[in-house]
């Protein structure tokens, strides 16, 4: 009798593990081999092998290494560097803010913790004298910042910012004399806004008193950038949608005070946007601003970060690395890379791929979000699609 009981439980153990499997496949999460060969840039990318189903392979340059740095993260975005070199990382999905504890040449030497729980969809987070800053879609909340015990003590909301529609992420990022940017999306696809706030980035001081749009026109900046040769603001823009595969392009601006880039009236290079506005005429368009650089459609640029780093070539430094996040709505799928953009002045002369395999065929694997530099010049990704961060560095 004993040996029918034993085949029952066995079963019955086989049964549970099954379901506690990940589900791989089109609809599954699919992470990265914790090590990925290089591949040269004068051949051909190799074909895409899967280890497993549940792996992806990404393609660096040669001289390059990517790693997984974290795994099991839900929805990572936006990250940020303490002063100790500390890693603080927002999850959109777990409404949280997580830290990794003093990173010394790209090596993790403790465990992630929560430093701050129970947020809505957290996304902007940044530092200003040693004090952490931390964007929801209704607010930016300051925090005091201790980092050596990793602890984060709420201080106080210092802005409310209006809610609801289409695009909910909230970005924030100080220049060097201590102003605060907030980078707000538009509440639709394509329409008037009712919020002079909406659509645009603004501009406070660091306590948020008397908040004032810097530029408008901005349908959705998700990230912003300051550009260390000269600290004006750079910002990746996501175009306006149904207008088919190729149009309109999505952007990367150079923010300035009082400019007006366009949305919903114009894209591209000061193109009227004829299907909102039957009577749109090229006057409206005349005075908003072109791109600096036009990315292709629903491409979806994400993450902007200026190169300065040991672990890049020296002809590198003062480029772009833009994550395209990729295409949700394309006939043929576009984005889903790391591209490297070469920078002369304000101008970009140049584009080539850096990281691409996030998109196997048909098969989304990954998302690349937000970049940072360490203090060592590794750089580090955050993919909201498999939930890790990648971190890349020079062999």
């Amino acid at each position: 009798m004993r040996l029918p009981f034993i085949i029952a439980v066995a079963i019955l153990i086989l049964l549970t593990l099954a379901f506690l499997i990940p589900f791989t496949g089109k609809n599954g999460t699919l992470s990265v081999p914790g090590k990925v060969a290089p591949t040269s840039k004068s051949e051909p990318p190799p074909s895409i092998e899967k280890k497993t189903t549940n792996d992806a392979v990404l393609n660096v340059p040669e001289g390059f290494n990517i790693e997984i740095f974290a795994r099991n993260l839900s929805g990572p975005r936006v990250m940020a560097f303490d002063s100790e070199n500390n890693l603080l990382v927002t999850e959109m999905g777990a409404g949280r803010v997580i830290a990794f504890e003093k990173i010394t040449g790209g090596q993790l030497t403790g465990t992630p913790k929560t430093v701050i729980s129970g947020l809505n969809t957290p996304h902007g987070l940044a530092f200003n004298n040693g004090q952490l800053y931390v964007a929801e879609p209704g607010s930016v909340r300051r925090y005091f910042w201790n980092p050596t015990s990793l602890n984060a003590q709420f201080h106080r909301k210092v802005l409310t910012l209006p809610e609801g529609g289409q695009h909910s992420t909230r970005s924030i990022l100080f220049d060097d004399s201590g102003n605060l940017f907030v980078s707000i999306g538009s509440t639709c696809n394509v329409c008037v806004e009712v919020s002079p706030f909406r659509a645009a980035i603004i501009k406070t001081n660091s306590d948020g008193e008397r908040p004032e749009v810097y530029a408008k026109g901005l349908r959705n900046s998700v990230f912003m950038t300051l550009n260390p040769s000269d600290n004006n603001i750079w910002a990746t823009d996501m175009g306006r949608d149904y207008l088919g595969d190729n149009l309109p392009p999505d952007e990367i601006n150079i923010i300035e005070e009082g400019n007006d880039y366009g949305w919903p009236y114009c894209y591209g290079n000061k193109l009227p946007d004829a299907e909102f506005s039957k009577n749109n005429s090229q006057n409206i368009c005349r005075n908003t601003i072109a791109p600096v650089f036009q990315v292709c459609a629903h491409c979806a640029p994400l993450g902007i970060l200026f190169i300065q780093s040991v672990q890049f070539p020296k002809d590198w430094q003062g480029d772009l690395f833009v994550a395209y996040h990729g295409s949700w709505n394309r006939s043929t799928p576009s984005g889903y890379k790391i591209a490297h953009l070469k920078v002369s002045g304000h101008t970009v002369v140049s584009e080539e791929d850096f990281i691409t395999g996030f998109l196997q065929g048909d098969e989304v694997a990954g998302r690349p979000v937000g970049m940072a530099f360490d203090r060592d010049g590794i750089l580090y990704i955050s993919d909201d699609k498999a939930g890790v961060i990648y971190r890349v560095n020079h062999l």
